[in-house]
């Protein structure tokens, strides 16, 4: 009794194994008994994301308004030289003080309440400019008078778009930068717009 009962035990036992002939039986000529172990790998694992920052140049210590206009010439073009970013910073400051609202002479009025002189970032002057600024908002959904419109209109203009070539990419010093400067803006008056430029070239840092 005691015999049958071990081997039905045994038997019992070897049913819970998986019999194969197999290479290894094969080889040996003996049966082998195999666990059919299935191994739990658990969820599929998500990859986690790496991060990578991307740099650009940026102004610590310039106001609200320099800060929007610097991160939408490089955002928005293919400007990356330090001094021609200086150099448009520093005629937009000579031009209004980076403030969008401001009617030459000095009044803070909307759009349509500047009725003589230039108005708005770049002092935009002559009708067709001005009408221009405008007519983009109208088309595109914009407030001329808020630094977000005029920032988009002037990047868009056909006049900047025109001698945008000369500010990506050329490796000038800010002197050569003037003078496609010059061109976009048609100054009257140089005053102080270098000067400005080359203080931007000590704010701006790559970060």
């Amino acid at each position: 009794m005691l015999f049958k009962k071990l081997g039905a035990v045994a038997a019992v036992s070897l049913a819970a194994f998986s019999v194969t002939s197999t290479h290894a039986e094969m080889m040996t000529g003996l049966p082998i008994a195999v666990l059919d172990v299935k191994i739990d790998k658990g969820p599929p694992q998500k990859a986690i994301p790496i991060e990578v920052e991307e740099k650009s140049w940026k102004c610590p210590g310039c106001n609200k308004n320099e800060k929007y206009v610097l991160e939408q010439l490089q955002e928005k073009t293919k400007i990356t030289d330090k001094n021609a970013l200086s150099t448009i910073m520093g005629n937009i400051k000579s031009e209004s003080n980076f403030i969008p609202n401001i009617c030459e002479g000095g009044a803070r009025v909307p759009y349509n309440k500047c009725l003589r002189g230039g108005y708005g970032l770049i002092q935009w002057t002559s009708i067709g400019r001005y009408n221009g600024l405008g007519s983009f908002c109208k088309k595109y959904g914009c407030d001329p008078s808020s630094i977000e419109g005029q920032t988009r209109y002037m990047i868009n203009e056909p006049i900047f778009q025109r001698y945008l070539p000369e500010f990506e990419g050329r490796g000038w010093g800010v002197h050569q930068y003037m003078v496609p400067s010059y061109y976009w803006l048609g100054w009257g008056i140089k005053g102080y717009r270098e000067q400005y430029a080359y203080q931007y070239t000590k704010k701006l840092v790559w970060a």
